[in-house]
């Protein structure tokens, strides 16, 4: 269990940093958000998988980015409609 937490959040950094570099003009959100959100990407895309039956580990890798990316952009849609 330790260890799939562990897992889950190394894995949600790269998977933040990554969803950050992939994302099209500049990007206000900070990298610690970015990071938090790339946990809860990666979160979000290994139960998705494992609930749908995904088990092979580079579609779960790519449900995660995939996740990570949505939250992003999501969270950019929400703070812009704010402003």
């Amino acid at each position: 269990m330790f260890e799939s937490v562990l897992g889950y959040v190394a894995g949600g950094t790269a998977v933040g940093v990554l969803a950050r570099l992939l994302r099209p003009g500049a990007d206000p959100v900070g990298w610690i958000l970015t990071i938090l959100l790339g946990i809860a990407g990666a979160l979000l895309g290994g139960y998705l998988s494992r609930h749908f039956g995904v088990h092979h580990r580079a579609l779960v890798w790519a449900s995660a980015l995939a996740s990570a990316a949505l939250l992003l952009m999501l969270f950019e849609l929400l703070r812009d409609r704010r402003a």
